[in-house]
């Protein structure tokens, strides 16, 4: 496999030096004076690995390192310098340098150390193909980074995607929890069989039975054919329950007897039906505050809760934002029929700043609007919405309210109401996203709606 090195020395002779000693076989080396001049290579050519000086005029090594580290996060730095001290090569480490080397250096030290970042290299870019042909389709956003909160997500994808035992994923609205159920399923022995997803706060209760197991002709008004449910659907795959913690109890016991027995039995039938299915729940709600409240069988809980997977907020993994952010400009700006090579300093220090509430959700939303007003390949920070740079919703510095309301209520309904024109404004008037946004189900959504007198309509794009 061919790579491209770049050096960066405001040394001619060091860097004709390191061009001839590194230049062999499919190593191609290129050079530049400064840091600047460095970025300019990389937005137009592909670069595998750079080394760079430590003190240079203008954009010192440091500088240029977190340039790099923003703007082209899967690409190695390998730090030089004459001024060695333990300090310096401490803090260039802590900054994300692949290796650091003082001058004068032994070139058989160095050209080992290359061969190394090399490697990292090809590691990260098989990585990024093998994860992009798994499923084209899905485009499995969730399995994009490298931080220790989310390596631990993808050794426990590691360690159950062969077995067929019920999987327990939680966390916040937008965290990923289909693309890693998803990926869970193209990884595994049924990765050739349906994989069925089925959100349990968007069906409404009444038809949630027949959506689970089907129904037979005439067993209620509108049951005009026999159907199949979703059980059946996935039989021999997986069968994802998204927002499990809204299903009604009613339906909970039927759900645990399908799980338990592997029997189903459609509405309107009297004959059982086998199925092998594996089933992959994921629920943002406490379940264990909702078995304690009696909104949730504690039996269903621990049949679901085989093999959990707890799923970080994106704030608290926010090193990968860098390169979710670069992932999806390249998708959407590929579809966007543009060419969006990365993000400015000032762009993805303001996305870094930002808590992201909604989670990996809300970061594609963003880098999508972003892609779609950027002006050149170079997402700026005025390409990002106005939102990100805006106080909190409800933030003020006031700790302790000036007086007792003499209508709460209403208050509340003030805030409330608040909150969910802030979010509607913020998806375009789409209730399910605004809903996953706020942590609540569709179903409290549309009751706070309708409660609430809110015209969803004024806020579609």
């Amino acid at each position: 496999m061919s790579h491209t090195v770049l050096i960066v020395d405001d040394e001619p002779k060091l860097c004709d030096l390191l061009v001839s000693a590194l230049s062999q076989g499919e190593v191609q080396v290129r050079s530049a004076g400064n840091g600047l001049l460095a970025l300019e290579i990389m937005e137009r050519e592909s670069v595998d690995l750079v080394i760079s000086d430590w003190r240079m005029p203008g954009m010192d090594g440091p500088q240029l390192l977190a340039e790099i580290k923003q703007r082209f996060p899967q690409v190695p730095v390998i730090v030089m310098t004459a001024y060695s001290t333990v300090k310096n090569a401490v803090q260039s480490m802590r900054n994300g340098a692949f290796d650091y080397i003082a001058k004068p250096f032994d070139i058989d030290e160095l050209d080992i150390t290359v061969h190394k970042a090399l490697q990292f290299r090809d590691i990260l870019r098989d990585n990024a193909r093998m994860r992009a042909e798994l499923d084209h389709q899905h485009q499995f956003d969730s399995l994009v980074g490298e931080s220790p909160a989310f390596r631990r997500v993808l050794q426990a994808i590691d360690s159950v995607r062969e077995s067929s035992a019920t999987i327990l994923l939680t966390g916040e609205s937008g965290t990923g929890k289909e693309m890693v159920a998803r990926a869970i399923h193209q990884h595994g022995n049924r990765a050739d069989q349906p994989f069925v997803a089925v959100n349990c706060a968007a069906i409404p209760e009444g038809l949630l039975e027949s959506e689970m197991f089907g129904h037979r002709k005439g067993a209620f008004t509108g049951a005009v054919s026999d159907r199949i449910g979703r059980f059946q659907q996935a039989d021999k795959g997986t069968l994802f329950l998204d927002e499990v913690g809204d299903m009604p109890l009613a339906l909970q016991a039927k759900i645990l007897r399908a799980l338990q027995e592997r029997l189903i039995e459609p509405v309107g039938d009297t004959r059982e039906r086998r199925v092998d299915v594996r089933v992959i729940a994921a629920t943002h709600k406490n379940l264990m505050e909702a078995v304690a409240k009696k909104e949730f069988r504690e039996d269903l809980y621990y049949r679901l809760n085989v093999f959990p997977i707890p799923l970080p907020a994106l704030r608290e993994r926010s090193e990968d934002i860098p390169a979710l952010a670069h992932h999806f400009a390249g998708l959407l700006g590929a579809e966007a029929g543009k060419r969006i090579t990365g993000f400015s300093a000032q762009a993805m220090q303001s996305m870094l700043n930002y808590p992201w509430p909604g989670n990996i959700r809300e970061l594609q939303n963003c880098v999508e609007r972003a892609t779609i007003v950027a002006q050149g390949t170079l997402i700026e920070q005025q390409d990002l919405p106005a939102y990100l740079f805006e106080p909190a919703a409800g933030q003020t510095d006031e700790v302790v309210p000036s007086g007792v309301p003499n209508d709460l209520d209403g208050k509340l309904a003030e805030v409330e109401k608040a909150w969910i024109l802030a979010a509607l404004q913020q998806t375009n008037g789409v209730q399910a996203a605004a809903a996953q946004l706020m942590g609540i189900s569709e179903r409290s959504l549309w009751y706070r709606l309708k409660k609430l007198a809110i015209q969803v309509s004024k806020f579609a794009r």
